[in-house]
């Protein structure tokens, strides 16, 4: 590890999958460093390190308070858990693979300019696509001798244009993540939703384009920590598919339907239950939905 200045917090018996939460598909910037990781929370750089021997969580770069609450520390995972169905073995046994999953507070316009661009788009290309927008038109920060870029403000990329966004690889998203840019930088578009529910800050949202309901969704939950919201991407569609579809309906189980259910079965934590079936879906695809 790069030397410098570490703090350290005990979490006693707060569990944490750092690796899981730091690269389950809720964030995408982050690159593996000695023991630990090295990013950024909001503007400034970090590293965080987990030693799970002694429950301690290593940081640098950032306060506590920051660390803390970007990791989602103080969610009450037994409370979350206890909101679930106890007979759904599927649930059990995502929670079970990966039981300190937290769900990162990512400041709003960046959760919601990386996931426009995630549109049809696998982790490792969104990914790219996050870096590439960081370095182009991020600023650099440093820590420890490691250097990083933070991710552009609505400002920056609204200056950039479309065209150069689309030169990041970002294809027909550019045009998304432009319009996007420009509304919020001009003040058209606000990203304060305190006083709207779920539903009403879920429809603020797709009035961008480009936005639909997934993005929407993913925006509550990973920027806003709006627990409830429970995107469905490719992923979780087939999770839904497989395991739970009425008996018949597994190829005819409208998108609407799959929501409405969702929210019933899972609960006000739901989108914690997203984030444990998503991440295993991807590690246990071939036993979950066989060879294809």
């Amino acid at each position: 590890m790069v030397m410098m200045q570490t703090n350290r917090m005990a979490l006693g018996e707060k569990a944490l999958d750092l690796e899981a939460t730091l690269h389950c598909g809720q964030v995408f910037h982050w690159t593996p460093q000695g023991q630990g990781h090295f990013g950024a929370l909001g503007n400034e750089a970090a590293y965080v390190e987990h030693d799970p021997s002694k429950n301690v969580l290593i940081f640098a770069g950032a306060s506590v308070e920051t660390v803390s609450n970007y990791l989602g520390i103080n969610d009450p995972l037994n409370d979350v858990i206890s909101t679930f169905p106890t007979e759904d073995a599927h649930l059990t046994a995502a929670m079970a693979y990966t039981p300190g999953l937290r769900i990162c507070r990512q400041p709003p316009w960046e959760c919601l300019a990386t996931f426009i661009t995630s549109s049809l788009k696998q982790v490792p290309h969104i990914r790219q696509m996050s870096l590439t927008l960081r370095e182009r038109f991020g600023r650099k920060r440093s820590l420890g001798g490691l250097t990083m870029h933070d991710y552009p403000g609505p400002e920056r990329l609204a200056e950039a244009g479309e065209e150069r966004l689309r030169d990041c690889g970002l294809g027909f998203r550019a045009k998304s993540l432009a319009r996007a840019a420009s509304r919020v930088a001009s003040g058209e578009f606000s990203l304060d939703f305190d006083g709207l529910d779920d539903d009403e800050a879920r429809a603020k949202l797709c009035q961008l384009y480009g936005v639909g309901e997934k993005i929407a969704n993913c925006v509550l939950l990973f920027g806003y920590a709006r627990f409830a919201a429970f995107p469905i991407d490719v992923w979780v569609e087939r999770v839904l598919r497989h395991l739970y579809a009425p008996r018949g309906r597994k190829r005819r189980w409208p998108a609407r339907e799959m929501q409405a259910f969702a929210a019933k079965h899972f609960g006000p934590y739901a989108g914690y239950a997203q984030q444990y079936l998503f991440h295993y879906a991807r590690h246990h695809d071939k036993v979950l939905f066989g060879a294809r």
